[in-house]
């Protein structure tokens, strides 16, 4: 599927999601979205850097690390969320923000159908939190305490430094990845704990006085 039909299947995906609150039957279940069939090079060209050498070489880059949420879709549904470290800041006026999910994410077309997501920005000392949340399939908000965010109802963390509650915005396409940005409607931040950073695939924290 290339980039037209992939971005048409995501405009096709997130009309059909509505609002978690509106009138009318509940749209169907959206599986994860395929893997594209997308390349930089030819088929019979040799690729310029290993996808083991492109992790490497990118680890060296520290990133905050975030929980992504979002309320339940529909009826009967539970609460969706990930641990993402893409994500960052995107624009100021309108105020934006951006996060990158794989295609193959199955709590992705959750969000999606939901049209709504909370940033749960992660302190130093939830790596625990973190690491329940990138278990797929498991119940990630098992003896998590959390309310509704005050803009979209999203699932607002207990105890973090700062939180950001988004409306989808915009879907593009990025490889074998979707960016999504959404429109920021209500954000706070509380405590002075430091961020849990991601380094070479362990978490770290800044040193006292940084």
């Amino acid at each position: 599927m290339g980039h037209a039909g992939m971005a048409a299947t995501v405009v096709r995906y997130l009309r059909s999601a509505g609002s978690p609150t509106s009138a009318g039957p509940e749209p169907d279940r959206v599986d994860a979205l395929p893997r594209p069939d997308l390349r930089a090079v030819g088929r019979d060209e040799r690729a310029p850097v290993s996808p083991a050498e492109f992790r490497a070489v990118l680890g060296n880059f520290a990133s905050g690390v975030t929980i992504v949420t979002a309320p339940p879709a529909g009826p009967g549904e539970d609460p969706a969320g990930f641990a993402c470290q893409s994500f960052a800041s995107l624009s100021l006026d309108p105020p934006l923000v951006t996060f990158m999910v794989a295609r193959t994410s199955t709590t992705w077309p959750r969000i999606a159908r939901a049209g709504v997501f909370c940033v749960n920005i992660l302190g130093a000392g939830q790596g625990a939190l973190c690491r329940a949340f990138a278990v797929s399939g498991a119940d990630k908000f098992a003896g998590v305490a959390h309310r509704p965010a005050p803009a979209t109802g999203s699932p607002q963390l207990a105890d973090v430094p700062a939180w950001i509650d988004c409306r989808i915005h915009a879907v593009h396409t990025g490889g074998d990845h979707l960016i999504v940005v959404g429109r920021v409607e209500a954000m706070g931040a509380a405590g002075e704990e430091g961020p849990l950073l991601f380094h070479k695939g362990r978490f770290g924290r800044l040193a006292e006085g940084e």
